[in-house]
């Protein structure tokens, strides 16, 4: 059965810099009623004129654009989400300093990242007290790092000093910003994930988080041929792990995964697709896909994702405010 407590009912306040942001854990907020997550940010701020095509993709605008970066996350909130990402899934310290940046520098970076959505959300709460917003800070997937599409495959190494040099300066940066809430995801690989969650835990004791992983089209197995039903099992055990599911694939994809995720955990299942485009990660552009109109594909699938137990939904690459703001009133409506 859908839940019946609306996003717009959640309670809250904003704290000062440098202490724990999100006074009410996504743990409260799912308690309460269904969520709605951010969409793209890549995507975007391509169709705002700010260039991704290249190997730090959206992270550039960190410093190259800053103030695009704070007006996407505002117009998310201002669409009706009420969880927005850290525009850092592929901002890492071996890529930044693979631009001629410093250690510190590119530390820095990532730091900007948790400040840019806080600021957004500092404001949008400012205007508007009575909704909760909280800000997961976005942990892509080794395969993200190396910027030719291996998230989508999970077809790389599984290196313990690689996985160290990407993801924990990640994690200390957004975790010294306050950030305890994480998203974990377009994860590929069982493996990476497991790794990630638990040195997650050991940096920060008090984290919250949820794993979305990038699944095959048929919907049974994540990228690399491990059985969703295993990777969601797994989530079932984990403390941190407050919702399970899957992000960035075709909406088709989203349907044919929850029968398998639903069967193997009874969490708060997520689900944030694609728009069902298709993405050329050598061009680094994407490419249309025929037939109807893809956002009403998206979005007519909305409802019956939701009885399936999705209580944490949204969009990735390709969809725009216009549809979570389509979300935040199918759910206030629920």
């Amino acid at each position: 059965m859908r839940a019946s407590a609306s996003v717009s009912a959640m309670r809250t306040h904003s704290t000062g810099a440098g202490s724990s942001h999100d006074q009410t854990g996504l743990s409260e907020l799912l308690a309460r009623g269904i969520v709605v997550l951010d969409g793209a940010m890549g995507t975007e701020l391509d169709a705002r004129g700010v260039g991704t095509a290249q190997e730090l993709w959206s992270a550039l605008a960190l410093t190259e654009a800053p103030e695009a970066v704070t007006a996407v996350h505002t117009d998310y909130l201002f669409a009706g989400a009420r969880v927005i990402c850290t525009n850092s899934y592929q901002a890492t310290v071996p890529a930044l300093m693979r631009t001629g940046r410093t250690e510190a520098e590119a530390r820095a970076v990532i730091a900007t990242s948790a400040r840019l959505a806080l600021d957004a959300r500092d404001l949008h709460m400012g205007a508007h007290p009575q909704e909760a917003v909280l800000v997961a800070g976005s942990l892509g997937p080794y395969g993200a790092y190396l910027a030719d599409g291996a998230e989508y495959t999970g077809a790389y190494t599984t290196s313990e000093s690689d996985f160290e040099a990407v993801h924990i300066p990640r994690i200390e940066a957004l975790a010294e910003e306050g950030l305890r809430l994480f998203a974990v995801e377009t994860q590929p690989r069982l493996d990476e994930a497991r790794w990630l969650i638990a040195r997650l835990r050991r940096a920060v004791p008090d984290a919250e988080c949820w794993v979305s992983f990038q699944v095959r089209p048929d919907g049974e197995h994540l990228a690399d041929g491990t059985p969703l039903a295993s990777a969601a099992a797994w989530a079932h055990t984990e403390d941190a792990v407050v919702a399970v599911g899957l992000n960035c694939v075709a909406p088709a994809v989203v349907d044919q995964a929850l029968p398998v995720l639903r069967a193997a955990t009874d969490k708060p299942l997520v689900a944030y697709p694609n728009s069902g485009d298709a993405y050329d990660p050598v061009a680094k552009t994407w490419r249309p896909v025929r037939g109807p109109e893809r956002f009403t594909r998206f979005t007519a699938s909305a409802p019956a994702w939701l009885d399936a137990g999705v209580r944490l939904i949204g969009g990735c690459c390709r969809t725009t405010p216009v549809d979570t703001a389509v979300l935040h009133d199918l759910v206030v409506g629920s």
